[in-house]
């Protein structure tokens, strides 16, 4: 019952299904039972509105009246970056000790091609049921974007790949009731590929202009200004941005799980990998700008200095800190000294750091480092009031050029 799960308990809900909505955490749980969200793009007003249509549980045995099941739980990493099915794996042995003959069972998690048919479907059949002939069996990726508005649940496009052609049939009528269109493929791996295609072609993307900001500036080009002429032609360019590096739920997690299976083939997706590296060299690229401008900005080193950080979600205008570059940097410049603060609009504290969010007093520090761009800041203020800035996401755009205290990405 997270970012995924919940908005979809909530929209099949207004759509007059009972939900059972399942979560291991007991503190979600309570919290839905007492109509709040904990999810950022569900208001609870929303929730309330169909409380008494979702019943929050921790016992998987309520699985056992519903219909259809989806799967929604997190795929992480190891330390080792290989792909971490035991919340998968712990989620599927539950259900299974609950699974009933004519149900419709869906993963929505992603993950690499092969695990619906692979891994899935032999777990469900120690149920003694047999999949795509007593019960039915899908996948369909979560396509969330979290903080976007112009394209929710409904509107955007569903893709689905059941294990048979009847289990595709079953779950495509399933998801037309909440989603506007929605996309039939052929198996379960063409879908669960696609959904890391869409993630490897973002990693990929801004990896290239990562590289290229690297490069513009021993340059000395202002590599925004090149992405903006750029983006000018209106056919065979699509623009991406560079940045402090990749935060999220996706992008820094899911192209690892290509690679991970490609390996069972003796291929090695050596462009994807260089992306990954470029992109996980970010944080420590900031952290030489950091200390460039320390340096010749305000004559200090990094150790000793008092930084700002600005921003420490993944995005700007959310609150969610997964992946986030902003906690990389941070760490980087407690390791070389530095006393580090942050101010983040939708985060309050940073517990693993052991950092609250401060009140925006940009004159109080020796540099503020513009990490993530949220759009309630006063960025012209801000650059009147800072003794430095570093602007690692264009925040400032032109207005912050040319100053001598505003140095750029």
């Amino acid at each position: 019952m997270g970012y995924v799960g919940l908005p979809l308990a909530i929209a099949f809900a207004e759509e007059g299904h009972e939900v059972v909505a399942l979560d291991v955490d007991s503190r979600k749980v309570q919290a839905l039972r007492a109509g709040r969200s904990y999810v950022e793009d569900v208001g609870s007003e929303r929730l309330r509105a169909v409380s008494g249509r979702i019943e929050p549980t921790t016992r998987a045995a309520a699985l056992a009246g519903c219909d259809a099941v989806l799967i929604c739980v997190p795929t992480p990493l190891t330390a080792n970056r290989e792909p971490d099915l035991g919340p998968l794996q712990s989620a599927a042995r539950a259900l299974a000790a609950v699974l009933q003959r004519g149900q419709l069972v869906v993963l929505e998690s992603t993950t690499y091609p092969g695990t619906t048919r692979e891994k899935l479907v032999p777990l469900l059949e120690e149920s003694s049921l047999v999949a795509g002939t007593d019960f039915s069996v899908a996948f369909s990726p979560e396509r969330v974007d979290p903080g976007r508005t112009d394209f929710t649940l409904r509107t955007t496009p569903k893709l689905v790949g059941g294990l048979t052609a009847a289990c595709g049939d079953r779950a495509q009528a399933f998801y037309a009731q909440v989603c506007d269109t929605v996309v039939r493929v052929s198996t379960p791996e063409v879908a669960e590929l696609t959904k890391l295609l869409e993630n490897i072609f973002r990693s990929v993307n801004i990896a290239l202009v990562n590289e290229l900001a690297q490069l513009c500036d021993r340059m000395g080009i202002d590599v925004w200004e090149v992405v903006e002429a750029a983006a000018t032609k209106p056919f065979g360019f699509m623009s991406f941005q560079p940045g402090p590096g990749l935060g999220g739920h996706c992008i820094p997690i899911d192209p690892f799980y290509l690679t991970w299976k490609a390996r069972e083939y003796d291929f090695y997706t050596e462009f994807i990998e260089l992306a990954g590296k470029v992109n996980e060299n970010m944080p420590y690229f900031c952290r030489s700008l950091i200390s460039q401008a320390l340096n010749h900005g305000a004559e200090k080193s990094l150790k000793g200095a008092h930084v700002l950080v600005l921003g420490v979600a993944y995005k700007a205008d959310i609150s969610d800190v997964r992946e986030s570059p902003a906690l990389k940097i941070i760490r980087l410049l407690q390791n070389a000294g530095s006393d580090v603060s942050f101010h983040d609009p939708h985060v309050n504290e940073l517990p693993e750091l052991g950092l609250s969010s401060v009140e925006l007093e940009p004159d109080a520090y020796d540099c503020v480092v513009i990490v993530t761009a949220h759009s309630a800041i006063d960025y012209e203020r801000l650059v009147e009031e800072a003794r430095l800035v570093v602007d690692l996401r264009n925040a400032t755009g032109r207005n912050g050029s040319g100053n001598g205290k505003v140095f750029k990405l």
